[in-house]
Parts: C-alpha cells; sequence; structure tokens
C-alpha cells in the first residue's frame, strides 16, 4: 500500500498549464492499493505537476467510509491526503439531476454518471478512470473521459 502521498508543488505561481483532472474512486483505489502497472500508473497520473485535481463527495464515499470501518490507517492517510490536496465537489442537486439526464442520454450506469456530471459541472478539462474503455461513460462529451488501464498495458 502506498503512504506518505503528497502534492506536487508546481500549480502555484509561475506554474506551466494546469489540466483539471476529475478522478474517479477506481483511480484512487489502484493508486492506494495497487503494486501492480495499474497502480503506477494512477501514482504518475497523480504525481503530474500541470494537474489540479478535482473530487467529489461520491469518490469520497466510495473510498474512506469502507477504510475507516476495517480501520486501514496508511489507506485512510492516504486517501486525506489526496482530498486534502484537490478541490473538493460536494453533492448537489443540480448535479445529481445532470447524472440522472446523462445517465438516460448515454446508458451510463449511476455512479459513472455521478462522476461525468461532476466532472462536466466543474468545467474538469479530464475525467481519469481506472474503466476499461468501452463503457458508455467514455461516449460523453464536453469532458475528455481517459483511462489509466491505456497507458498500463
Amino acid at each position: 500500500m502506498k503512504t506518505g502521498w503528497q502534492p506536487n508543488s508546481a500549480t502555484g505561481a509561475g506554474a506551466l498549464m494546469v489540466k483539471r483532472t476529475y478522478l474517479d474512486s477506481g483511480v484512487l483505489l489502484a493508486a492506494c492499493k495497487g503494486t501492480d502497472k495499474l497502480s503506477l500508473q494512477a501514482m504518475r497520473a497523480l504525481d503530474e505537476p500541470e494537474r489540479e485535481l478535482l473530487v467529489s463527495d461520491a469518490v469520497w464515499l466510495e473510498v474512506m467510509p469502507k477504510a475507516v470501518y476495517e480501520r486501514q490507517r496508511k489507506e485512510v492517510a492516504f486517501y486525506e491526503a489526496i482530498f486534502a490536496a484537490a478541490e473538493k465537489l460536494p453533492w448537489n442537486l443540480t448535479t445529481l439531476e445532470h447524472a440522472a439526464n446523462l445517465a438516460q442520454q448515454y446508458g451510463i450506469a449511476a455512479m459513472d454518471a455521478i462522476h461525468v456530471a461532476h466532472a462536466l459541472d466543474a468545467r474538469a478539462d479530464e475525467l481519469l478512470t481506472a474503466e476499461k474503455r468501452g463503457k458508455p461513460m467514455f461516449r460523453t462529451q464536453g469532458v475528455t473521459v481517459r483511462s489509466i488501464r491505456e497507458d498500463a498495458t
């Protein structure tokens, strides 16, 4: 398990173009728990200095409660570091309604639609996921959906 993650410092004044990147929970799970190529790709994405990380309450709900319940202190600390460094997107009715519309329009699963809606509503440049290409979320328009699996093969 990865520990001691620290946010990069290149996103401050004088930094190059910053890419607003919404992270779904699969990226955090891969970065924290894995030791394979997928985990390495997740950590590389988190460490890229030109990224501004965005996370939502939905991501928090998918990763944090179980880690807390199972008393996984290192995992909790890892997630806390990510959430402290990232821009946090709270639950809101407008985004949930947007997610419902996206789910119907593109045939997206509920949580994937919530992640896409958060990314769109926050004007993210990309949504980074651990999902395999071909899932309906990759058909959406308005935000680039990219998988860490693309670079892990």
